[in-house]
């Protein structure tokens, strides 16, 4: 496995194993069993994937050592502001059996924000985070939480795939000594990625996938990825993309597939963050 080291020392592995969208608790205490088996240690969900429970047994019938692991939740909208969140990633813990959380991510920039990343920054400095940061958070909205914060968030998880490769955001990050993580690495198969011809005749020449050579593609750029499936066969895949590099030549006609624009939705766009906020108003 790869790493990254975080701005506060804290090394992450590069690639991870994500529970978005397995809110049935035994076929996600299945799934993370599956990867912990073939040899993922970076876990990624949050409070509202309504998941925590299940990663947290599995974690404990997997019989590793915790410090093995980076574990990594996130609040939700319904909780944020300083009181609300910390009760809430104190009941996080709860669920997932823990001491401590490697990674807790403010999971959409609405409500108040300011309030959550005060408590997160206030256990952070407690240990029971090890490094905190944000999801979501555009450029704008990231600088203005940046400049008047303490802590500086250790990373921004963000969709990012070979159609939306965030360079700009992805500069801005770097400046500011944030990780970028990629959420949606193979953009939910959008624009046909699992059939795109670049991606396709890359795979040929090393005898990988599509979908191995999207997540190398990031890997090589230091993005974070953390890909979701519940095939074991397809987590093995996933997870073998450290045996083979893609050349400078290889890495130009795959960035030639950034549209700069997302496969799925815009915090700029009014009908977006209506939905979001409604959505955040329902406590989990």
């Amino acid at each position: 496995m790869e790493y990254v080291t975080l701005n506060n020392g804290v090394k992450m592995p590069i690639l991870g194993y994500g529970v978005y969208q397995i809110p049935d608790h035994e076929e996600c205490e299945r799934c993370v069993l599956d990867a912990i088996n073939v040899g993922y240690r970076s876990i990624d969900t949050a409070q509202a994937y309504r998941n925590e429970e299940a990663v947290g047994r599995a974690i404990q019938k997997s019989g590793i050592a915790r410090e093995e692991f980076f574990i990594t939740t996130k609040v939700w909208i319904s909780n944020a502001g300083y009181e609300k969140a910390k009760a809430s990633i104190e009941e996080s813990l709860k669920k997932l059996q823990l001491d401590y959380l490697d990674l807790v991510l403010i999971h959409q920039p609405f409500n108040d924000y300011y309030g959550t990343y005060r408590a997160m920054e206030e256990l952070y400095k407690e240990g029971k985070l090890k490094a905190i940061g944000v999801s979501n958070f555009y450029p704008d909205r990231y600088i203005d939480l940046v400049q008047f914060s303490e802590v500086v968030p250790a990373v921004n998880q963000v969709e990012t795939h070979v159609f939306n490769q965030q360079q700009k955001a992805h500069e801005i990050m770097k400046k500011y000594n944030t990780q970028i993580e990629s959420w949606g690495p193979f953009a939910e198969g959008k624009n046909d990625l699992f059939t795109n011809a670049s991606l396709q005749e890359i795979g040929n020449k090393y005898g990988k996938s599509t979908a191995q050579v999207a997540l190398r593609f990031l890997i090589q750029r230091g993005v974070v990825v953390i890909p979701k499936t519940v095939n074991k066969n397809r987590m093995e895949e996933n997870f073998n993309v450290f045996d083979f590099t893609l050349t400078t030549e290889d890495m130009a006609k795959l960035s030639a597939l950034d549209t700069g624009e997302s496969a799925f939705f815009s915090h700029y766009d009014p009908q977006t963050v209506e939905l979001l906020t409604n959505y955040g108003k329902n406590d989990l």
